[in-house]
């Protein structure tokens, strides 16, 4: 009995021995893509909105106060340059005008008999320059009252259209009153807004498309003009000037626009989008050290612009990310590099992956 127990123990034995062990295996190996950190721009196709504005728009005040007795154009009227446009009831000044223009009639007058009586020594010098500064101050004062006169009659300053009316004939308006406005319809401009970050890359020149939503959906070639020097503190948006290489039939003031533009930012770390994981504690990523093994490390990112995203701490140019084969990575795991990954350009791999 004895010699049969320890029989089978032996035999026991000998088959742990033979048993593999289940704690030796390596872990199997992953196939993933990665791409390198670059450091270079961010870019992006942008479409913003606008609208249409006249490139030169007036509003017509008045510089005499008084009752309209001419307003002849309407809105969407043309009014070639120099065309009265309103005129204000100048009888008054007329009547100061005939009032200052005997004035100096009489000073001249009074000028010329002291000037005779000067030479023959039965005026003085003060009485003669007396009658002379008489004459300068009636001129001054017809020239004044000419010129009110002129004001009365408001002329187009350019040949355009009447875009605002605001008065009537009869109305009597004060003093710098907003009558009429007046816009050049053949040369208008786009005005959108564009981020801070991406208007340093912007230069004038630079082509864009235009589509005009009321006019389909049709794009029309355009040209950026001009770069306002400020940005707004508040929202950190700069303003560009967009102007059509040809207006279209139909384009008017007002109309909503879309504006395509490509735009950039300046260098910066940036990786695929699809590279950055999240858990409860942020952001990270699978990087891959030089022995193809996993490191979870965590980043901070910045702006975002298309595909890529801005790495701002965490990670530095040359490494290894992977965008592609995240099922069972965890720090550690030994990994296999699919060789046509490191293509950046084909985004298809990093967009599909979730």
């Amino acid at each position: 009995m004895k010699k049969t127990l320890i029989l089978l123990l032996l035999i026991g034995l000998a088959g742990c021995e033979q048993a593999p062990s289940s704690h030796g295996r390596p872990k199997s190996s992953s196939s993933v893509s990665v791409v390198t950190v670059k450091h270079s721009p961010l870019g992006d196709t942008r479409l913003l909105t606008g609208s249409l504005q006249a490139v030169t728009t007036v509003r017509i005040f008045n510089q005499e106060e008084g009752r309209i007795i001419r307003l002849p154009y309407y809105e969407s009227d043309r009014v070639e340059k120099n065309a009265i446009i309103a005129q204000i009831d100048d009888s008054l000044i007329q009547a100061e005008l005939n009032k200052a223009s005997a004035n100096l009639k009489q000073a001249r007058v009074d000028a010329r008999r002291i000037q005779s009586l000067s030479k023959k020594n039965l005026a003085s010098e003060d009485e003669l320059a007396r009658s002379q500064t008489a004459v300068e101050l009636a001129r001054a004062e017809v020239s004044l009252l000419q010129t009110r006169l002129a004001h009365t009659r408001i002329r187009a300053p350019f040949a355009g259209v009447i875009s605002e009316r605001h008065y009537e004939v009869g109305d009597v308006v004060p003093l710098h009153s907003h009558i009429l406005s007046l816009i050049d319809p053949a040369k208008l401009k786009i005005v959108i807004h564009l981020s801070e970050l991406l208007l340093a890359n912007i230069k004038p020149n630079t082509p864009v498309q235009v589509r005009i939503d009321a006019l389909g959906d049709q794009h029309y070639p355009a040209s950026i003009s001009r770069i306002y020097p400020s940005i707004n503190p508040r929202t950190r948006q700069g303003t560009i000037e967009v102007r059509p290489d040809s207006l279209p039939a139909g384009a008017r003031p007002g109309q909503l626009c879309r504006i395509t533009i490509r735009s950039q930012t300046t260098p910066r770390k940036n990786i695929p989008v699809a590279a950055i994981r999240h858990d409860s504690k942020g952001e990270y990523v699978f990087r891959v050290n030089a022995d193809n093994v996993i490191e979870q490390t965590r980043v901070q990112t910045g702006i975002q612009l298309g595909n890529d995203i801005e790495v701002i701490s965490g990670l530095k140019p040359g490494d290894r990310v992977v965008v592609k084969g995240f099922i069972g990575l965890k720090q550690g795991t030994k990994v296999t590099i699919l060789p046509a990954a490191n293509n950046r350009k084909n985004k298809q791999s990093t967009d599909k992956d979730a």
